[in-house]
Protein backbone atom coordinates (compact mmCIF):
# COMPACT_ATOMS: atom_id res chain seq x y z
CA UNK A 1 0.00 0.00 0.00
CA UNK A 2 0.66 3.39 -0.62
CA UNK A 3 2.14 5.56 2.13
CA UNK A 4 -0.81 8.10 3.11
CA UNK A 5 -0.49 11.26 5.39
CA UNK A 6 -1.85 11.10 9.06
CA UNK A 7 -3.06 14.62 9.67
CA UNK A 8 -3.74 13.70 13.51
CA UNK A 9 -1.26 13.86 16.36
CA UNK A 10 -2.90 11.48 18.34
CA UNK A 11 -0.91 8.84 19.37
CA UNK A 12 -3.83 6.23 19.65
CA UNK A 13 -4.55 7.23 15.62
CA UNK A 14 -1.01 6.18 15.01
CA UNK A 15 -1.16 2.82 17.05
CA UNK A 16 -3.59 1.74 15.33
CA UNK A 17 -2.59 2.37 11.95
CA UNK A 18 0.55 0.95 12.69
CA UNK A 19 -1.16 -2.35 13.91
CA UNK A 20 -3.41 -2.01 10.45
CA UNK A 21 0.24 -1.62 8.97
CA UNK A 22 -0.56 0.91 6.64
CA UNK A 23 2.68 3.03 6.27
CA UNK A 24 2.22 6.82 6.66
CA UNK A 25 3.88 9.84 7.95
CA UNK A 26 2.59 12.51 10.44
CA UNK A 27 1.82 16.16 8.83
CA UNK A 28 -0.05 18.41 11.75
CA UNK A 29 -0.76 22.09 11.34
CA UNK A 30 -3.26 23.58 14.78
CA UNK A 31 -6.91 23.57 13.32
CA UNK A 32 -9.49 25.08 14.25
CA UNK A 33 -12.03 22.60 16.01
CA UNK A 34 -15.29 24.16 15.99
CA UNK A 35 -18.86 23.89 13.89
CA UNK A 36 -21.56 25.36 12.65
CA UNK A 37 -24.25 25.53 15.67
CA UNK A 38 -27.00 23.59 13.98
CA UNK A 39 -24.60 21.06 12.41
CA UNK A 40 -25.73 17.19 13.25
CA UNK A 41 -23.26 15.49 15.57
CA UNK A 42 -22.46 12.80 12.81
CA UNK A 43 -21.75 15.99 10.40
CA UNK A 44 -20.19 17.85 13.14
CA UNK A 45 -16.88 15.32 14.05
CA UNK A 46 -16.48 14.98 9.79
CA UNK A 47 -16.15 18.64 9.39
CA UNK A 48 -13.46 19.28 12.02
CA UNK A 49 -11.73 16.07 10.25
CA UNK A 50 -11.88 18.19 6.87
CA UNK A 51 -10.66 21.10 8.18
CA UNK A 52 -7.70 18.93 9.36
CA UNK A 53 -6.99 17.83 5.76
CA UNK A 54 -7.26 21.62 4.55
CA UNK A 55 -4.74 22.70 7.07
CA UNK A 56 -2.36 20.28 5.97
CA UNK A 57 -3.00 20.22 2.09
CA UNK A 58 -0.67 23.08 1.03
CA UNK A 59 2.47 20.73 3.48
CA UNK A 60 2.37 17.87 1.24
CA UNK A 61 2.74 16.74 -2.62
CA UNK A 62 -0.32 17.57 -4.49
CA UNK A 63 -0.88 13.93 -5.13
CA UNK A 64 -0.94 13.04 -1.56
CA UNK A 65 -3.36 11.09 -0.12
CA UNK A 66 -4.57 12.49 3.47
CA UNK A 67 -6.39 10.88 6.35
CA UNK A 68 -7.93 13.01 9.44
CA UNK A 69 -10.47 11.62 11.72
CA UNK A 70 -11.96 13.78 14.82
CA UNK A 71 -13.88 12.38 17.80
CA UNK A 72 -16.85 13.33 19.61
CA UNK A 73 -18.31 12.14 22.72
CA UNK A 74 -22.51 12.78 23.01
CA UNK A 75 -24.43 12.77 25.88
CA UNK A 76 -28.24 12.78 25.77
CA UNK A 77 -27.84 14.95 22.01
CA UNK A 78 -24.79 16.98 23.53
CA UNK A 79 -21.52 17.15 22.58
CA UNK A 80 -18.85 16.82 25.20
CA UNK A 81 -15.44 18.32 24.31
CA UNK A 82 -12.06 17.61 25.57
CA UNK A 83 -12.07 19.19 29.43
CA UNK A 84 -10.65 22.54 30.04
CA UNK A 85 -9.39 21.58 33.49
CA UNK A 86 -9.13 19.04 36.09
CA UNK A 87 -12.53 20.26 37.39
CA UNK A 88 -14.11 19.98 34.14
CA UNK A 89 -12.98 16.54 33.73
CA UNK A 90 -14.39 15.39 36.73
CA UNK A 91 -17.64 16.93 35.89
CA UNK A 92 -17.47 15.00 32.31
CA UNK A 93 -17.03 11.87 33.85
CA UNK A 94 -19.42 12.44 36.73
CA UNK A 95 -21.96 13.07 33.94
CA UNK A 96 -21.26 9.80 32.25
CA UNK A 97 -20.86 7.87 34.77
CA UNK A 98 -23.90 5.17 35.09
CA UNK A 99 -25.52 6.82 31.42
CA UNK A 100 -24.80 5.39 28.14
CA UNK A 101 -22.90 7.97 25.15
CA UNK A 102 -22.10 7.79 21.91
CA UNK A 103 -18.73 8.08 20.45
CA UNK A 104 -18.26 9.43 16.38
CA UNK A 105 -15.62 9.41 14.91
CA UNK A 106 -15.51 11.54 11.74
CA UNK A 107 -12.99 10.34 8.66
CA UNK A 108 -12.23 12.20 5.77
CA UNK A 109 -9.62 10.66 3.22
CA UNK A 110 -8.50 12.96 -0.01
CA UNK A 111 -5.98 13.27 -2.87
CA UNK A 112 -6.32 15.93 -4.93
CA UNK A 113 -10.34 16.18 -6.29
CA UNK A 114 -11.30 12.97 -4.59
CA UNK A 115 -12.34 12.67 -1.08
CA UNK A 116 -14.35 10.26 0.79
CA UNK A 117 -15.71 10.96 4.29
CA UNK A 118 -18.02 8.93 6.70
CA UNK A 119 -18.73 8.48 10.54
CA UNK A 120 -18.93 6.03 12.74
CA UNK A 121 -20.71 5.74 16.10
CA UNK A 122 -20.42 3.00 18.88
CA UNK A 123 -22.54 3.02 22.41
CA UNK A 124 -20.56 2.50 25.35
CA UNK A 125 -22.27 2.35 29.32
CA UNK A 126 -20.18 2.99 32.12
CA UNK A 127 -20.95 1.62 34.93
CA UNK A 128 -21.70 3.57 38.30
CA UNK A 129 -18.63 5.42 39.51
CA UNK A 130 -17.76 6.11 42.44
CA UNK A 131 -16.21 10.18 43.09
CA UNK A 132 -13.40 8.40 44.42
CA UNK A 133 -12.35 6.63 41.40
CA UNK A 134 -13.02 9.40 39.00
CA UNK A 135 -10.51 11.53 40.76
CA UNK A 136 -8.30 8.40 41.07
CA UNK A 137 -8.45 8.57 36.75
CA UNK A 138 -7.91 12.07 36.43
CA UNK A 139 -5.06 12.93 39.07
CA UNK A 140 -3.25 9.98 37.78
CA UNK A 141 -4.36 9.86 33.69
CA UNK A 142 -5.29 13.47 33.01
CA UNK A 143 -7.31 12.93 30.06
CA UNK A 144 -7.36 17.21 28.96
CA UNK A 145 -6.57 16.61 25.66
CA UNK A 146 -9.65 13.15 25.15
CA UNK A 147 -13.18 14.00 24.05
CA UNK A 148 -15.23 12.86 26.69
CA UNK A 149 -12.55 13.14 29.34
CA UNK A 150 -11.38 9.25 28.99
CA UNK A 151 -9.41 6.96 26.89
CA UNK A 152 -10.94 3.47 27.08
CA UNK A 153 -8.21 2.00 26.69
CA UNK A 154 -6.90 3.31 29.91
CA UNK A 155 -7.64 2.37 33.44
CA UNK A 156 -11.05 3.73 33.39
CA UNK A 157 -12.32 1.28 30.49
CA UNK A 158 -11.32 -1.09 32.20
CA UNK A 159 -12.80 -1.23 35.53
CA UNK A 160 -15.74 1.27 34.53
CA UNK A 161 -17.35 0.44 30.86
CA UNK A 162 -19.91 -1.94 31.15
CA UNK A 163 -21.03 -2.08 27.61
CA UNK A 164 -19.80 -1.34 24.06
CA UNK A 165 -21.68 -1.53 21.31
CA UNK A 166 -19.56 -1.09 17.80
CA UNK A 167 -16.38 -0.77 16.75
CA UNK A 168 -14.33 -0.97 19.68
CA UNK A 169 -11.39 0.94 18.23
CA UNK A 170 -13.42 3.96 16.76
CA UNK A 171 -13.46 4.99 20.61
CA UNK A 172 -10.11 4.52 20.74
CA UNK A 173 -10.46 7.60 17.61
CA UNK A 174 -10.34 5.85 14.96
CA UNK A 175 -12.41 3.50 12.91
CA UNK A 176 -9.73 1.55 11.42
CA UNK A 177 -11.43 -1.55 9.84
CA UNK A 178 -13.48 1.02 8.12
CA UNK A 179 -10.84 3.19 6.75
CA UNK A 180 -8.87 0.28 5.51
CA UNK A 181 -12.18 -0.48 3.62
CA UNK A 182 -12.26 3.00 2.37
CA UNK A 183 -8.37 2.87 1.17
CA UNK A 184 -8.89 -0.22 -0.58
CA UNK A 185 -12.26 1.11 -2.25
CA UNK A 186 -11.43 4.53 -3.43
CA UNK A 187 -7.58 4.22 -3.80
CA UNK A 188 -7.77 0.87 -5.46
CA UNK A 189 -4.02 1.22 -6.40
CA UNK A 190 -2.83 2.31 -3.32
Amino acid sequence: MRKIILASKSPRRKQLLEWAEIPFDIVVKETDETFPEGLAVDKAAIHIAKQKVVAVRSEVAKDSVILAADTIVVLKGRIIGKPKDKEDAVRILSDLSDHQHGVITGVVIQQGEREISFSDRTEVSFHKLTPEQIAFYVDKYKPYDKAGAYAIQEWIGVVGIKSVTGDFYNVMGLPVSRVVQALNEFFPTL
